[in-house]
């Protein structure tokens, strides 16, 4: 088997590097904030493609071999901390400089002091191995168990299997592991390590993209201020909701809930205090709420609540609670108070449309007789059954 010589290696995996942390920089630059650990894959790349140069053109010099393998552990430690801040870890600065400065200093001393290669594998090995472990924990602890995760963390465990192999044989073999020789070991390793590197990107890239699409859809669904449901995501729950209500028999409660007066709020404190009311409104509701229970902005100052399973008496309990909490003094934003119209949905055959107009008839009958009140929805007539 003819295998290309290590220089034509490093020089198609350095080409091939820097374009993927072009492509990495450019989705930091445009995906979602909320998507963090792209710029540091990016920075990652360049810095093992400039430890690489610095290994092609060190010539005899012991001091580029050893600032080459200091940039290429930045890079690795890079890796690890971008990994990290996409899962929403703390970064382990602490390890990132221990492993450059263990490396700098380890290999420093073998190289100078007690020169000796296989040792310097050896370390160099140890230092690769943690830092990939670390990442492939953080990525088994906290992955989604998506087919990306999987695909992920099996390139990261197979890149630090052949890290762990070359140690090994380092110190147990006469194996020829110089990278930078003519041995088939060396150009297969090479080869291999470059490729399951640039591989490496290719699977954080797909966890990024998972995560793009999850955060658009979530966007798809939520009000971007208050990060309640918006019409679309309450009308796709109230659709689980709803068939969840007809095979088991129960009844569901809607709350319409509207601040009173909110047009003054604005006019006398200004939009940015209106702004911060909405969000203090969708909170007080979240803490009257279960888990299970549903919250939705419908625009401008109009909230509803879905309780799933609730009947009408622990519809009216809620709805005390929440105003009730509003009465507890906030400095961050204006007293104010709201009307609150609550519907109970006793039939599956009634449609969500139908629930809404009750319960927002009840709520402006909560207006009509002062305010700062709740009101009860009358009953649907007959069921709404759905025509032939």
């Amino acid at each position: 088997m003819n295998l290309p010589d290590p220089s034509t290696i490093l020089l198609m995996a350095t080409l091939m590097a820097g374009a993927m942390s072009v492509v990495l920089y450019s989705a930091h630059l445009n995906f979602p904030k909320e998507i963090h650990g792209l710029r540091e894959w990016a920075l990652a790349l360049v810095l093992l493609v400039g430890g690489v140069v610095l290994l092609a053109v060190r010539g005899t010099s012991d001091s580029l071999l050893l600032f080459a393998n200091i940039v290429m552990t930045w890079g690795l430690g890079l890796m690890m901390i971008g990994t990290e801040r996409f899962y929403g870890i703390k970064p382990s600065w602490r390890l990132f400089h221990l492993s450059w400065i263990g490396i700098a200093v380890l290999l420093a001393y073998w190289l100078w002091m007690k020169p000796d290669f296989l040792t310097r594998v050896a370390v160099s090995s140890v230092v690769v191995f943690t830092l990939h472990a670390r990442a492939i924990f953080i990525i088994l602890k906290h992955g989604d168990r998506h087919f990306s995760m999987w695909f992920f963390v099996s390139l990261m465990l197979v890149e630090s299997i052949m890290v762990a192999v070359r140690g090994i044989l380092a110190v147990t073999s006469d194996s020829d592991v110089n990278l930078l020789g003519n041995g088939v070991f060396a150009r297969l390793y090479l080869a291999s390590a470059q490729f399951m590197t640039l591989m490496m990107t290719v699977g954080f890239m797909t966890v990024c993209t998972r995560r793009l699409q999850i955060t658009l859809e979530r966007r798809s669904t939520l009000d971007p201020l208050t990060q309640t449901l918006n019409r679309r995501g309450f009308a796709d729950i109230y659709a689980k909701e709803h068939a969840l209500m007809r095979r088991e028999s129960t009844y569901m409660t809607m709350l319409n809930i509207d601040i009173d007066y909110f047009k003054r709020i604005n006019d006398n404190f200004g939009h940015a205090i209106g702004d911060c009311v909405l969000v203090d409104m969708a909170q007080m509701i979240a803490k009257a709420l279960r888990a299970s229970d549903h919250v939705a902005r419908f625009g401008g100052e109009e909230f509803v609540v879905l309780l799933p399973a609730t009947g009408l008496d622990r519809g009216l309990h809620i709805a005390e609670r929440i105003q009730a909490a509003l009465k507890t003094v906030r400095p961050e934003v204006p007293p104010y108070t709201v009307s609150i119209g609550v519907a109970c949905q006793t039939s599956a055959d009634e449609s969500l449309d139908s629930l809404l107009i009750r319960a927002d008839k009840a709520l402006y009958c909560a207006k009509e007789k002062g305010r700062n009140r709740y009101e009860v929805a009358d009953e649907v007539a007959q069921p709404l059954l759905a025509t032939a």
